[in-house]
């Protein structure tokens, strides 16, 4: 599996290199249409660029924005969870004395096994439950559901079955949002005007016989830059951008439980 940090990487390049080519494109495409036609050819340049400039604005600050709230919505389910985590164990104290600590060592090896499934990305599916994770999983929930359903248990029952439920959904809910991303047409049609918008630069920016590289290299680097930023806010789990001070609370909790 290509590590994503390389895609996310390949991709940005692409853009970039991509705009810059476009950029080279619409300029030797103007410097041809002005020695042809003159000034005459400049006709309806500044409406034309304004509105594909402005939809290049609308398409990254859409992305960016709904990204960033992504990414804090994961942040705080991830808070949640160790919340409801919290509550669960605390709950297991109502336990019969006999039966307490084999629950409490099986939540123990789920909290585990959900840490460390947090912190790799080797999986073929990263949004999957791991298989490690699911069987810990149940194994709490069996073990639970059989000391409660039994008469010495009665009296946890209302405490610890509910307190799991809600811990193993906001848990699911945090990897379910993994899998809430735009669709692929607001990525394709973010690149789409990307190039448009290097294209009719490079036309307006024929003018001079001088490339201006700095202005060139400035505005494709800076649309890359942020299109990187969008693929990470997207993907917090798989590339540079983690949600680790969240995941340390987690670890934290983890250690608490003995």
């Amino acid at each position: 599996m290509i590590p994503f940090t390389l895609i996310s990487i390949a991709i940005v390049a692409g853009l970039f290199f991509g705009m810059m080519l476009f950029l080279e494109v619409g300029r030797r495409i103007g410097l041809h249409r002005f020695a042809k036609f003159g000034e005459p050819a400049r006709a309806g340049v500044g409406v034309v660029d304004g509105v594909v400039y402005g939809l290049l604005s609308l398409l990254l600050g859409f992305t960016f924005s709904g990204a960033a709230a992504r990414f804090d919505h994961r942040r705080e389910l991830v808070a949640n969870a160790g919340h409801a985590m919290e509550i669960a164990w605390d709950r297991t104290l109502v336990l019969p004395e006999a039966d307490r600590q084999p629950i409490r060592d099986a939540f123990k090896r789920y909290v585990d096994a959900l840490i460390a499934s947090y912190t790799r990305r080797d999986r073929s599916d990263p949004f999957a439950e791991p298989p490690s994770v699911e069987t810990a999983r149940r194994d709490v929930w069996d073990r639970s559901v059989a000391v409660c359903i039994a008469p010495e248990g009665e009296k946890s029952r209302m405490l610890l079955l509910p307190a799991l439920n809600d811990m193993f959904g906001v848990i699911y809910q945090e990897r379910l949002a993994r899998r809430i991303h735009p669709p692929v047409a607001i990525f394709a049609m973010l690149g789409i005007a990307a190039l448009a918008s290097a294209l009719f630069g490079g036309y307006g920016l024929a003018k001079s016989s001088v490339r201006n590289w700095m202005y060139v290299t400035g505005v494709a680097a800076t649309v890359a830059m942020t299109a990187y930023v969008i693929i990470e806010l997207e993907y917090p789990r798989l590339g540079a951008v983690r949600v680790d001070n969240m995941d340390r609370a987690l670890i934290d909790l983890r250690a608490t439980m003995q």
